[in-house]
């Protein structure tokens, strides 16, 4: 049997079942990450700024194709109301609460517009509340540009168990800023300028993207090339068992034998 095993029309079985099947496995990988990559959040168009009034209503949600957009605001700033999102890192996509915990601060301060309606501005990041530039709140009137984010949920992050200092928060929730700038019309979402504030850090923001469509067709695809990488060990199996098997009855055999 070992004879038969490494004979050279057997071996050049074997190195041709290796390839086929490293060819069908690694094909079978590439249409399983296709498929896993369709799931993904797509890039889609990047339109031109707009007021961000006209995408951010009050008493509403913001639809999803409007989160990223590129906004402009003008009004002025209202220092005293500022606050502080604790245990954040420069990055809206980053998590938030225990899992950063004094990691920094996002800088949260309402701009009025001009209709008396507050647009709460994430002016940038500091790793400190301290620092001087969270207090440089820019005086009179401000034209602010950058991205239109949704509201945050309250339960969205954990929350430290001792609570927070005053004039601090742990998610930009429009309720709860509602409840915290009293008397107030909040417009839902925030906007994260761009630039920063003063010499605040830069908080990064992703452009508008879409939900992806998962191509179940890959998926089939990946399959099929598996099944064909299993197909082929059956056949290998096959035509060495035969090959064995042939030349066990020519050794039995007499006359195949003395023909051979």
């Amino acid at each position: 049997m070992l004879r038969t095993l490494l004979s050279p029309r057997v071996m050049g079985l074997h190195l041709l079942t290796i390839g086929v099947l490293i060819a069908f496995i690694l094909l079978g990988r590439w249409q399983l990450g296709v498929f896993q990559d369709s799931g993904k959040p797509q890039a889609t168009t990047d339109p031109g700024p707009v007021a961000a009034a006209t995408l951010a209503p009050v008493g509403a949600q913001l639809s999803g194709e409007v989160v990223g957009r590129r906004v402009t605001a003008e009004g002025v700033y209202e220092a005293g109301r500022q606050l502080l999102v604790a245990d954040r890192r420069a990055d809206v996509d980053a998590p938030g609460g225990n899992i950063s915990r004094d990691q920094g601060y996002w800088v949260l301060t309402p701009l009025r517009l001009d209709d008396g309606t507050l647009m709460p501005v994430v002016r940038g990041w500091a790793a400190r509340s301290d620092d001087p530039a969270v207090s440089a709140v820019p005086q009179g009137r401000v034209a602010v540009a950058g991205r239109l984010r949704p509201q945050q949920g309250t339960d969205s992050v954990q929350r430290r168990a001792e609570g927070l200092p005053a004039g601090q928060v742990q998610t930009v929730s429009t309720g709860e800023l509602v409840n915290l700038w009293t008397g107030q019309k909040v417009r839902t979402g925030y906007v994260v300028a761009q630039p920063p504030s003063g010499s605040l850090t830069q908080v990064k923001v992703a452009p508008p993207a879409v939900e992806g469509t998962l191509t179940w067709r890959n998926l089939a695809y990946a399959a099929n090339w598996w099944i064909f990488a299993g197909f082929a060990v059956f056949m290998w199996f096959h035509f060495v068992r035969d090959a064995v098997r042939t030349d066990r009855d020519r050794g039995k055999s007499p006359e195949m034998a003395l023909e051979g």
